[in-house]
């Protein structure tokens, strides 16, 4: 069997085709065998369709000239078991007959013959077939060469798509760390945090940190696009914005030596001018920042082109905070407005991005801001991971299990006179 090197020429030489002729007529083989080998052709001789069978396991013939008609198995039915055990390479097959009929040729293309000649045999007419075959041969072994580094090719990527899957996974958890608290109790309030990315990392970040010893600050932003660009400026960020250290950007050290906060807008630009100044990358991220006094329930939010923040109520009303803002990263100057809001006993404050108002239904209605609302009226009983995971589930299902952008959330629930809030 010749097996081509795909680096190797795509064809066979000439001279290194093996032909097979199978006639009973040992006379009529010797006449085409010498016609054959004085063209070049390696030439093999089969008195039957069984030896023929046996020659082709062993050999593997390039080309097969055959009688029609021969006792046993006939040319016919050696030609369809020819076709049968051909997987990895073609044979061109050539059929003897004296027979011209229509429908004779019709059932010898049928059972796989490429060609047919009619006895007596021309030399000139059988080299005239035979180069007619060299073309067929060639181009089906330049595809099989070409098929041959495709498939090399193709496992090569596989192994690439699955070290690139490891590594994605394992950023995966790495990303899933920045957020190393879900869940904070900061007196009265309780702070609750939801990550879902689209695909293995996602350009989500939520969080919370400690100001001082009656103050929070907590975020949620939304870099622009999907991967591992958006997942590095998240991790970024994340240092940015981590607590208790000198790095995070929103705090400050007063003159008496203790942390304090920039205010919410300022903190939104001191990022803005990162953004454009110093990183000077091709993204932009939305965010929602803002400063919770826990003793008295006034906290102050800046909204930077993220969804509005939703205040619903101890006594169920909905209510949307925020004008809209800008990203950031976008303009270099910028400006973000606070809003003053007080969160009082049985009240909560949802943020999130705009992967779950922007879920979509079979028809492509997204579930916006009403079907947000709706969502929160239906849950008012329910709270912290209960109420973000039934959220997530009634996005999924309206969206009928599709899922093309990364979803986060922060929720801020206020207890109500020390009272399950919502009971």
């Amino acid at each position: 069997m010749m097996i081509l090197d795909p680096q190797a020429a795509t064809t066979i030489p000439h001279s290194m085709r093996l032909v097979l002729l199978v006639d009973d007529s040992r006379a009529q083989r010797r006449t085409l065998a010498v016609q054959l080998i004085r063209a070049g052709y390696q030439v093999v001789e089969a008195a039957s369709g069984d030896e023929a069978m046996r020659i082709c396991l062993e050999r593997r013939p390039d080309i097969v000239i055959s009688d029609w008609m021969m006792p046993g198995q006939s040319g016919l039915e050696f030609c369809r078991r020819f076709r049968e055990m051909q997987s990895d390479r073609y044979g061109y097959f050539i059929l003897l007959t004296s027979r011209n009929d229509k429908k004779d040729i019709a059932q010898g293309l049928r059972a796989g013959a490429d060609e047919f000649l009619t006895k007596p045999v021309s030399g000139a007419e059988l080299l005239a077939r035979l180069s007619a075959s060299e073309r067929i041969l060639r181009m089906e072994e330049s595809l099989r060469s070409a098929n041959a580094q495709l498939s090399a090719t193709l496992a090569q990527l596989r192994e690439t798509q699955a070290a690139i899957d490891r590594d994605l996974r394992e950023a995966q958890r790495l990303q899933q760390g920045l957020v190393r608290e879900r869940h904070g109790r900061y007196g009265d309030f309780d702070l609750s945090l939801l990550m879902r990315p689209a695909g293995h990392i996602g350009g989500d970040l939520v969080g919370f940190f400690p100001i001082n010893a009656r103050r929070i600050g907590l975020f949620a932003l939304d870099v622009a696009g999907h991967g591992v660009a958006s997942a590095l400026l998240c991790a970024r960020l994340a240092a940015l914005l981590s607590g208790g250290t000198d790095q995070n950007i929103a705090l400050r050290i007063t003159d008496l030596g203790l942390y304090d906060a920039r205010p919410p807008a300022e903190v939104l630009r001191h990022l803005n001018t990162l953004m454009i100044e110093e990183l000077r990358i091709e993204s932009y991220f939305t965010m929602v920042y803002a400063d919770l006094d826990f003793l008295t329930g006034q906290l102050r939010l800046v909204q930077a082109g993220h969804p509005h923040p939703v205040l619903q109520h101890a006594d169920g009303r909905i209510e949307r905070i925020g004008g809209g803002g800008l990203p950031v990263g976008v303009f270099p100057d910028a400006a973000y407005d606070e809003v003053q809001l007080a969160l009082g006993p049985g009240d909560r404050l949802f943020i999130s991005s705009d992967g779950l108002t922007e879920s979509e239904n079979a028809r492509g209605e997204p579930l916006g801001e009403e079907g947000l609302n709706a969502i929160l009226r239906t849950n008012a009983t329910l709270r912290g991971d209960a109420l973000l995971e039934s959220i997530c589930w009634s996005a999924a299902h309206y969206a009928g299990g599709r899922r093309s952008d990364d979803i986060s959330a922060v929720l801020v629930e206020r207890q109500r006179n020390g009272d399950h809030p919502w009971g």
